[in-house]
This record gives C-alpha cells, structure tokens and sequence, in this order.
C-alpha cells in the first residue's frame, strides 16, 4: 500500500513501504528529512549527554530531543531565541523536537496542583510556586524554534485507578491543544503535535484519538504510557491508536525506549520514539546488545578482547574491547560514559535493528 505525500507547510511524510501495518516513511521537516521509523536520542539540557553534535550526526541521528522546562528555565528561552534558535546555539543541523514541559511538572517536580489554567509546580531551583500554561510552554517553544512542538497535556500516570481523571484530563488535554494552536506564533515554520490521552480506557482513546483528528494536525503522539503498566496493556493501546491516527500523518509514541517495544510498535504502524534510557543506562556502564544489557563492571569482563557486540560497526565497537571498557567502567574514568552511550545510541537506531526492513 503506497500513499500520496501528505503536506503541511512545515512537513511532508511520504510512505515509502508498508506491510500490514508497519511502514517506512521519510519525513521532511524544516531542517532536515527523516527517516521512520527512527529512535530520537534525548538532549534534556540542550544536549545529549556524553556525545556532541557531530558524533550525533555520524550516528546518523535524524531527529534530537529538547527539554523545554530546563532550557526555559537555564539558559532561558530568550537568551536562546538571542542566538539564533536552539538548532544554532547547540550547534545542531539537522531535526529537532521539544517537548511541552508538561511531563517534568508530574514526574520529576514534585507536582502541586493541575488545573483549567495549566500545571502548578514547586521550582527545584529555589522553591517558589510557578505556573506553566499551555501559552507560556508554546512561547517557549516558538522561541526554542524545533522543527516539532509539543503541546501541554494533562499528564496522568498509568497507575492511576480513578477513571474520573482520565475523563477529566482527556477532554481538558483537547481543550489545552486549542489553546496552544492559537498562541503559536510560527505556525507555519514549528509542527505542533498534539497528545492522544485516555488511559487504558478504549472509548476516552477513542474520543481523544477523535477530538485531534478534528484539529488537522502534522502529526500526533500517543501519550499516558511508559509509566509501569503490562507490556499487553501497552501495546494495546499503541495497537488502537496507530490504527486510529491517520495513515498520512506521522505517529510518535512518547517516552519509548526499549529495543523490543520499539520493534513491536513499528510493527503496530508506529513512527517515531523518545527515551533518556539508551544514554542513561550507558551512564551506568550498561551496554545494549542483542540478548538483552551487557553490564561491563561485571568482573567476567576483565581478560575479554572481543568487542561488545561483534555484529556491530559502531566506534567503540571498532576500536575496543570488553576488557578496555570494564577497566575504564569499573574505575569511574569519564571517557567510560562516552563511549559506551556512543555504541548505545548506534544500536537504538531503528534501522540498525532491522524494523525498518
């Protein structure tokens, strides 16, 4: 099944190739063509940890990630717009998205209080109250100047057992979206994506999944997910959603960073995921390989001369061994961390798993 291109000012997908529901696309954003589906790396503070830009680009990463709570708060949004926009201030060609802000306020902040207005949150910097509201994350973002924006949704974790709030914040996320489609001041430059919410409710999925077709967008994203359901309930809900969504428009699944969900959402017709797994990990000393992780402080790794994985045509792949990495691991040396996130990062992108084939 081939599509025709389909167009917004500010991206164009082209489905290259479909079988059953999986598909490769390119995506034609305003600062580069990707290529779906594809893993995006996450730059929380402007920058991807232990890599810089150019060993992104020999990566071959299409698409990064920006904080837009931490850029917004240091070095500040308008001291980034002073400089050019983000792509410029960190020296970054090629794709870029940003996200609302919204996910911070619930996960990592110590949220207060969600109401119509927007998210109430304790700052971690010096204690004070602040209010984010869809505007101000748009303002934000229009000064960050990515390719993609992400809009403010009520964020509910996956735990949560009253159906009320997924009822509430479904229709609330829609209303929110609204109110960033008109604060955006570039729309025809930014792609702004809007949330699917609903929980592992189907008809609030379905309302939602409804309720955002209705605005036109470039694209959308599958939220509320990656929060400690079952794999099952998971993949359901990835499962109605890119089945749901339209066939022209790209599909993100927030917050996915697995090897396997990966490979089981693009099977599901899924495009584009996040994750600060592959690099967080890497931190730790922890390799991605096939069988699963490779935790090199593990002393069997100490007289081993083989690369982490020998399939892999990776730099640290090419040029060390297990035993070099367990003795700059093991002894906290900082080149350690680049180098494993570097083989990291090489294997999350899709098409080196083969979901793209």
């Amino acid at each position: 099944m081939f599509l025709p291109p389909t167009a917004h000012l500010a991206l164009c997908l082209q489905v290259i190739a479909q079988q059953g529901r999986a598909r490769t696309a390119t995506m034609k954003l305003p600062h580069y063509t990707a290529e779906t589906p594809m893993f995006m790396p996450v730059g929380t503070q402007g920058t991807v940890k232990g890599l810089t830009s150019k060993q992104l680009q020999d990566l071959d990463c299409h698409v990064i990630l920006g904080n837009t709570y931490h850029l917004g708060n240091r070095p500040g949004n308008d001291l980034v717009a002073a400089m050019g926009g983000l792509h410029s201030f960190i020296n970054w060609p090629r794709g870029m998205l940003t996200d609302s802000g919204g996910f911070q306020m619930v996960s990592l902040l110590h949220l207060a209080d969600i109401t119509e207005e927007g998210v109430t949150f304790q700052s971690p910097v010096d204690g004070s109250r602040m209010l984010l509201t869809p505007e101000q994350s748009i303002q934000i973002q229009n000064d960050l100047g990515a390719d993609i924006m992400m809009q403010l949704d009520d964020v509910v974790p996956a735990t949560n057992t009253d159906p009320k709030r997924f009822e509430e914040a479904t229709y609330r996320t829609t209303r929110w979206l609204d109110r960033c489609i008109q604060a955006n001041r570039r729309p025809n430059e930014q792609n702004l994506f809007p949330i699917v919410q609903g929980g592992f409710d189907v008809q609030l999925r379905e309302i939602s999944m409804q309720q955002l077709i209705e605005r036109n967008a470039p694209g959308y994203a599958i939220g509320g997910l990656a929060g400690g359901e079952t794999k099952d309930m998971f993949w359901r809900v990835v499962a109605q959603c890119a089945a749901g969504l339209p066939p022209g428009k790209p599909r993100y699944v927030m917050g996915i960073g697995y090897p396997l969900d990966i490979v089981v959402c693009s099977a599901l017709g899924a495009d584009m995921y996040d994750s600060v797994y592959p690099t967080r990990t890497a931190r730790f000393g922890v390799a991605l390989v096939d069988t699963g992780v490779m935790k090199l402080k593990n002393a069997a790794f100490a007289k081993d001369m083989r690369p982490i994985d020998e399939s892999c045509n990776c730099m640290t792949c090419r040029q060390y061994s297990r035993s070099y990495l367990h003795h700059v691991v093991t002894r906290g040396v900082a080149s350690a961390s680049v180098l494993v996130t570097y083989h990291n990062v090489a294997y999350m992108q899709v098409r080196e798993l083969g979901c793209s084939s």
